[in-house]
């Protein structure tokens, strides 16, 4: 079966089926709604030609770069822009996905089988990105911590470590496994608490591509995100590979995840979402 790239959700009001009473969102939790709104960010921007020294910067003999805490892309002088750093949480039941999804976000191999992550794995992953009607992009230096879940059950410091100034927590589930889809409130409400409004909530559905053995319809899909006010990005369970069509491939999960953490800041920040901003500091 050709495997499908990674795409974002659809439109909810154009996909049918499923009830908004599937999963009951708790008293007070507007607090939780993801910010939406017209794209602070340009869609794409990174695969036009105009980003062509950016799309380089992160790539080395056109393949991902892997980078080091300390390494950062290298760019001429002239082309020297803000770089805007994430700490990114992945969590979610044992067997769903999260290492492949970071290894295929970082264009590194994807793990040939699955193998519990046994403590805490960190990957960085630079992404550049154009606000709206701003003449300069910003790169996203985006930190993703990622624990195994049975780790995180049998350390009581692990969660707390993870989501020490993180500024997004990725909850994931997985298409083939029903049971990982039905837990997503239980989990997000295990990990976050009424205190942390202030972190991102971003949901992933992985194994997208395998359609044929999925146990979730896009009617629960849809559902859920009207009824909990969060989009759901999809991901496939093949490695996107690290060159040119790798980065095209994993370019709409990534642009949506910069896409809300810059909205949240811009917000917090008090800047008028279609103005020229300076990255917050």
């Amino acid at each position: 079966m050709k495997p499908r790239p990674f795409v974002t959700s659809s439109d909810p009001e154009a996909a049918a089926g499923g009830g908004v009473g599937l999963f009951p969102a708790p008293p007070g939790f507007g607090g939780l709604m993801a910010a939406r709104g017209d794209p602070v960010l340009e869609p794409g921007w990174l695969l036009s030609p105009p980003a062509r020294p950016y799309l380089d910067s992160i790539l080395h003999k056109n393949q991902r770069r892997v980078f080091g805490l300390l390494e950062r892309p290298v760019l001429p002088p002239a082309l020297t822009v803000p770089i805007v750093t994430y700490k990114l949480f992945v969590t979610g039941k044992s067997g769903v996905g999260k290492t492949a999804l970071v290894a295929s976000l970082a264009g590194t191999p994807v793990p040939p089988g699955h193998h519990e992550t046994l403590g805490i794995e960190t990957t960085t992953v630079f992404w550049p990105a154009k606000p709206q009607s701003s003449a300069r992009p910003v790169i996203f230096q985006l930190h993703f911590w990622d624990c195994g879940d049975g780790a995180l059950k049998k350390f009581d410091y692990l969660l707390p470590a993870c989501k020490e100034e993180a500024d997004a927590v990725l909850f994931l589930f997985s298409f083939t496994d029903r049971s990982s889809f039905e837990e997503l409130p239980a989990l997000m409400s295990r990990v976050l608490g009424p205190d942390e409004e202030k972190l991102v909530r971003v949901v992933v559905g992985t194994k997208f591509d395998l359609s044929p053995q999925a146990d979730v319809t896009e009617g629960d899909v849809v559902a859920f995100e009207g009824t909990w006010g969060l989009r759901v990005l999809r991901a496939g369970c093949r490695g996107a590979g690290g060159g040119r069509g790798g980065v095209a491939r994993v370019a709409p999960i990534l642009d949506a995840l910069v896409e809300q953490l810059w909205r949240r800041d811009q917000i917090a920040a008090g800047v008028a979402l279609g103005d020229k901003g300076s990255p917050p500091a």
